[in-house]
């Protein structure tokens, strides 16, 4: 009876362990899993109570709220670079569907307005600053270059590894890359996405989760180095450049260019006036030089002669 019942439980043991394992979100690893029944694996975002779907990408705005969570919060696992650029690093505010809110604001009562890829569109200003809307990003330029090689890949192949791995990898339609061009050793991929359906993966996530597995820090649960192959050869990644357009200007692009503006007539007319004032002071010079002649000349006419 005893060896059947520990060949029984070892069945119940085998079982239960792949279940356990699988519990697990693939597409963050940063998000916390627990097993409520069997086969019911649910996964929310690290510190947080949002729910995370493992079928898809995980919104940038969640993603970066992980990245600045304090490592006790975030279990065993290793933890990850902070958000860092030319803002420094903030915790975002996110709408209940992942979305970011758009306006933002850190610690210091800063404050600044974003469009959907939490990106800074606005100068900085108080609390009082007032984002009326979350301007969508509708176009996102990627540029990457590739190590150098004897012979450059065919522009068409390359096309079509990378479209493949936006498809496969990120669960972008191929319908919004719009463009690829390839001009050794650089590549240029334009995203175009004017609006995004529910069911569909957004462009700014897909350029998050792409710049993370560019430099080694994959958000992807098995945290797998980005492998790139054109034709069975590996299309080696060195730098990245990612730009965002939105639907609408910029508008401290406006305000920086009225400074400029301003500062350039500034020095226009500070020149110009001078120029004036140095004119001015030789004609004044001048004048008086003749003056003086005149006047001296006119002295020795009237002076009585001495013969």
């Amino acid at each position: 009876m005893e060896p059947l019942f520990g060949v029984v439980l070892g069945l119940i043991l085998a079982v239960a362990s792949p279940a356990h394992d699988s519990c697990t979100c693939a597409t963050n690893k940063w998000a916390v899993c627990a097993q409520d029944s069997p086969g019911n694996c649910t996964c929310r975002l690290a510190g947080s109570d949002h729910p995370v779907d493992c079928s898809t990408l995980t919104s940038k705005c969640f993603l970066m709220k992980a990245e600045t969570m304090p490592l006790k919060e975030k279990r065993l696992w290793r933890p990850p670079h902070g958000v860092s650029d030319s803002d420094g690093i903030y915790n975002p505010d996110c709408e209940d569907s992942g979305a970011f809110k758009a306006r933002q604001c850190n610690q210091s009562s800063s404050c600044w307005c974003v469009n959907t890829a939490g990106v800074r569109r606005t100068e900085r200003g108080g609390r009082s600053l007032n984002c009326s809307e979350l301007v969508r990003t509708r176009w996102i330029y990627i540029e990457l270059t590739h190590k150098r090689r004897s012979s450059a890949f065919r522009a068409p192949d390359v096309a079509k590894a990378l479209t493949q791995l936006f498809e496969s990898r990120y669960k972008l339609h191929p319908k919004y890359i719009a463009a690829i061009k390839y001009d050794p050793p650089l590549i240029q991929i334009r995203l175009d996405q004017n609006k995004k359906p529910r069911w569909d993966v957004d462009i700014a996530d897909v350029a998050y989760y792409f710049e993370k597995d560019v430099n080694n820090d994959s958000v992807f649960h098995s945290n797998s180095k980005l492998n790139v192959s054109v034709n069975g050869d590996a299309l080696a990644i060195e730098k990245l450049w990612i730009y965002y357009v939105d639907e609408k200007p910029p508008e401290f692009c406006m305000r920086q260019l009225a400074a400029g503006i301003s500062a350039v007539v500034t020095v226009v007319g500070l020149t110009a006036a001078i120029g004036i004032a140095v004119l001015l002071l030789l004609r004044w010079l001048r004048t008086r030089t003749y003056k003086k002649f005149e006047c001296k000349e006119m002295k020795e006419i009237k002076a009585p002669s001495l013969e």
